[in-house]
């Protein structure tokens, strides 16, 4: 990452709100330093008629049939519940 300019650790540190020791610092500055020479390279490859995409394989909705069922019954659906009412789960007010 010769061609790159000098790297200010303490203002990226500051950027993510976090103390660092000298020590971090430099083991940090070389991290992210190895890191930008990878994004540099990257900004080498010829990209030139390639679709821009947001995934790497096409994405289609599998939907499933819709069929009607029969649903819970109340009893074990509030098997777990930890109080009950006339087959609802009872909560705690929340609203004034």
């Amino acid at each position: 990452m010769s061609s790159a300019p000098q790297l200010d650790i303490d203002h990226v540190a500051k950027l993510a709100r976090v103390a660092l020791t000298p020590e971090e610092k430099a083991t940090f500055a070389v991290q992210l330093g190895s890191v930008l020479h990878h994004i540099e390279q990257l900004a080498k490859v010829d990209v030139a008629g390639v679709e821009p995409s947001a995934h790497a394989f096409a994405v289609h909705n599998v939907w499933q049939e819709d069929v009607a069922r029969p649903g819970l019954p109340a009893d074990q659906a509030l098997r777990n519940a930890p109080a009950q009412r006339e087959n609802m789960v009872v909560v705690p007010k929340v609203v004034e």
